[in-house]
């Protein structure tokens, strides 16, 4: 049974970067996030809703708002609310059909498509799902649609697939043979789901170790520590083309390096806001 009642925390978007907050909301045992942006100002605000029981509310609020603060938030950064039976339709008020790239149309099943000659993808990510609205996603969607203009990949790997969004943009756009792979049974069910959605094959697989085989078109969007040490796997993976995201400018040295000592060689490197993306290939 869903609960009738729940506490959404935002977080100022200045006050931590996405994985922290990740960090915080899994420990606090989320039953979902998502980023909302303002499209004014491109300020953004971390969303996290957790399930609020009847035992002692003041005191979970008391505990979240501390994990907050914990995790470097100020408490002015930091907004509690307590939501009501329409709790589950609250996170759809961020999100919105979006173009990426220069085909591409991502929307939330409940969002109408866009006007125009797009590819249209639609997720029912549930709450624990992002539709594409990161910077590190849509550097990711971008490297798939230009990739595939050239020469559409035989197969393909998305490796940490979340929502399965990549992998099925790279359905959408013509390739075959795809592989989605989370460490989460949600993000694996999400993928299944999203895809059968979409009308794109893909195997789900729940796993946290790339698989031995080759694809032409691999993809991780994870985060620079476990790309750093997936990288000598990762990278055997690789027939034609590796697209890594989920990086902050900083850290885009640092993960190369990992990839090029693995066998890689770096083609280019894309920026978006604070966030990088790096396209490598097999050296022959």
């Amino acid at each position: 049974m869903q609960a009738q009642k729940c506490l959404e925390l935002k977080i100022d978007g200045a006050a931590m970067d996405e994985s922290a907050f990740q960090q915080l909301a899994e420990s606090q045992q989320a039953m979902g996030t998502s980023l909302e942006t303002d499209f004014d100002s491109g300020a953004e605000t971390h969303i996290a809703w957790f399930e609020l029981t009847d035992d002692d509310e003041q005191l979970q609020r008391a505990e979240l708002a501390a994990a907050a603060l914990l995790s470097g938030a100020k408490s002015s950064q930091v907004q509690l609310k307590v939501l009501g039976d329409d709790w589950e339709t609250a996170w759809q008020q961020s999100w919105h059909a979006m173009a990426v790239g220069e085909h591409l149309c991502v929307r939330p099943s409940f969002c109408n498509p866009l006007d125009g000659d797009y590819i249209d993808i639609v997720l029912d990510p549930g709450m624990a799902f992002g539709t594409g609205q990161h910077a590190t996603t849509q550097l990711c969607l971008e490297a798939i649609e230009r990739i595939c203009e050239k020469s559409v990949p035989e197969s393909m790997l998305d490796m940490g697939a979340g929502s399965g969004l990549l992998a099925i943009a790279a359905g959408k756009l013509g390739t075959k043979g795809i592989v989605a792979i989370d460490n989460d049974p949600i993000s694996v069910e999400a993928s299944r789901v999203n895809a059968e959605i979409n009308g794109v094959k893909l195997e789900s697989l729940l796993d946290d170790t790339p698989p031995e085989q080759l694809f032409d078109l691999v993809v991780a969007n994870i985060l620079a520590g476990p790309l750093i040490e997936m990288a000598p796997k990762l990278a055997k993976c690789v027939g034609r083309h590796l697209v890594l995201s989920g990086l902050l400018r900083e850290q885009v040295e640092r993960v190369s390096r990992a990839y090029v000592d693995a066998g890689m060689q770096v083609v280019r490197s894309d920026v978006m806001e604070e966030w990088a993306s790096v396209e490598l290939k097999p050296v022959l």
